[in-house]
C-alpha cells in the first residue's frame, strides 16, 4: 500500500491531526538521525547498550529534532505552521506517532510510551521566545 493511502486512512481514523503532521513526522525523524549522526561522529565512539538500536529514535529526541526542523523550515512562523496542522504540543508529536504505529508504519520498542512525548517543552516558549536567528543569516 502506499504511504499516501496509508497515511490518508491515518488521517481519516483521528481527524485531530492533517496529512501534513505525518508527512512533518517522518521529516522529523530523518532529520533526528541525521543530528544523531553528526553528534556521534563529533564524539568518540562508543559501544551500543544490550538491546539499543541503532536507528531508533525515543520520544525525548523526537521532540527536540522536530523544534530543530520546525525552526529551521519555518522561523518564527513554525509555531503557526504546526497549529495549523493540529500540532499545538509534544503531547501531539507523541499521539501522531503512536497513530503510526498503530497503522504499522513506526514500530516502538518495549521500553517506549506515549508519555514519553508529554511536556518534553513548552511550545509557546521554544519556536517563539527562544527562537534565534543564526548570525550568518543575518550578514
Amino acid at each position: 500500500m502506499s504511504m499516501r493511502r496509508t497515511l490518508s486512512g491515518v488521517v481519516a481514523r483521528d481527524h485531530r491531526y492533517g496529512y501534513q503532521a505525518y508527512v512533518f513526522i517522518f521529516e522529523a525523524l530523518e532529520h533526528t538521525k541525521t543530528l544523531r549522526k553528526r553528534a556521534r561522529a563529533a564524539q568518540k565512539p562508543r559501544r551500543r547498550r544490550p538491546g539499543e538500536h541503532a536507528q531508533h529514535v525515543s520520544g525525548r529526541e523526537l521532540c527536540e529534532g522536530a523544534r530543530d526542523l520546525a525552526t529551521g523550515h519555518y522561523g518564527l512562523m513554525a509555531l503557526t505552521v504546526l497549529a495549523q496542522w493540529g500540532i499545538h504540543s509534544t503531547a501531539d508529536l507523541g499521539e501522531i506517532v503512536y497513530n503510526l504505529i498503530r497503522s504499522g508504519e513506526l514500530e516502538k520498542t518495549p521500553h517506549d510510551s506515549r508519555a514519553d512525548f508529554d511536556g518534553v517543552f513548552d511550545f509557546e516558549e521554544a519556536l517563539r521566545r527562544e527562537f534565534v536567528v543564526p548570525l550568518d543569516e543575518v550578514a
